[in-house]
């Protein structure tokens, strides 16, 4: 396992990052078995993951932030956790509490990376940058992070505050973060921790088809607006995505490897790319993507595997919010 610094901390952290949001169930995942829960965070420390991502605002009861505590318990001093602060709670008088529920929940008496889940334009982000440094000084969070900022939020948060990386999601699939997002965290040396590297299972050759992809899926502006849950007024481009996913597959059997791990690789070695947030419900699933964290590509494979893509890149434009057209990372 190859480990990278958290933006200008002194931190490392594996590229691996397991994503804890599936130990949450609900009515995202579905039911979830605890012990399945522990044991895939105890295989992933087994196999040298320490990078461990969740947040306060995964299901209504937490569920994430506790399961998680309770698998880390005897092995704190072995882990990096990163959590995330609720915008709703962003007000400055909310902010002591909602990160001592956390630490509550986790476990512990520290979180490593404190992340701002979603900007809130109706709060003053320096008054939120202050309350935060306060706990720095206080000993109960390492470093501040950011998640689905755009430019324009990342300047205004860079003008008050040491930032250091930026959750956002980009995969082959999904490239807006190319055009302004990554090009402004590489000038300013703030990481980028990437989710849905694998295009919410788009890019494991799961799918065939538009029209075996499930709603849940289906509802991102790949996707055509008449789709079900969609909730955006795009006509989208779904005869470009899967005219791309056959040509990724193909160049996954000629190289004799799985679609998935071509799609992880290609991420991983992007620049300023810290660790890929890759979710699983089990050991099996978290094993199944291991080998990609010790796969390269060679350059050529990176630029056809570009070269693919372009179309779906153009059409996306420079907008990174993957549901809405009225783009919520300005």
């Amino acid at each position: 396992m190859n480990y990278n610094y958290l933006g200008k901390t002194s931190i490392k952290v594996s590229e691996f990052a397991l994503g804890c949001w599936p130990f949450a169930g609900g009515s995202v995942w579905g039911n979830q078995n605890k012990s399945d829960s522990i044991s895939t965070v105890h295989s992933a420390l087994a196999n040298g993951i320490n990078f461990f991502d969740t947040a306060e605002g995964y299901d209504d009861d937490f569920h994430s932030e506790t399961i998680l505590g309770e698998a880390l318990k005897n092995s704190r001093n072995k882990s990096v956790i990163a959590t995330k602060i609720s915008p709703s709670n962003l007000f400055p008088k909310k902010i002591e509490r909602a990160c001592d529920n956390s630490l509550k929940r986790l476990g512990t008496d520290y979180i490593d990376l404190y992340q701002i889940h979603w900007p809130n334009h109706d709060v003053n982000i320096e008054d939120s940058i202050n309350e935060l440094n306060k706990l720095i000084q206080k000993g109960k969070i390492r470093s501040i992070g950011v998640c689905n900022f755009g430019v324009l939020d990342l300047k205004d948060i860079l003008k008050v505050a040491d930032i250091s990386t930026n959750q956002i999601p980009y995969n082959l699939l999904w490239r807006p973060i190319e055009y302004e997002i990554l090009p402004e965290s590489i000038n300013n040396n703030i990481g980028m921790i990437c989710y849905s590297p694998l295009a919410q299972g788009l890019l494991t050759g799961r799918y065939k088809n538009p029209d075996e992809v499930p709603d849940g899926i289906s509802r991102s502006r790949l996707f055509n607006k008449e789709r079900p849950l969609a909730n955006h007024g795009e006509e989208g481009c779904e005869e470009e995505v899967f005219i791309a996913i056959e040509k990724i597959r193909n160049i996954a059997f000629d190289l004799g490897e799985h679609p998935a791990k071509l799609a992880l690789a290609w991420t991983r070695q992007q620049s300023n790319v810290t660790s890929l947030l890759v979710g699983a419900r089990n050991k099996n699933e978290l094993e199944l993507n291991l080998s990609a964290f010790e796969y390269n590509l060679d350059e050529d494979v990176i630029n056809n595997l570009s070269t693919i893509t372009d179309s779906v890149k153009k059409y996306l434009g420079n907008n990174a919010d993957m549901w809405n057209s009225k783009n919520r990372m300005r």
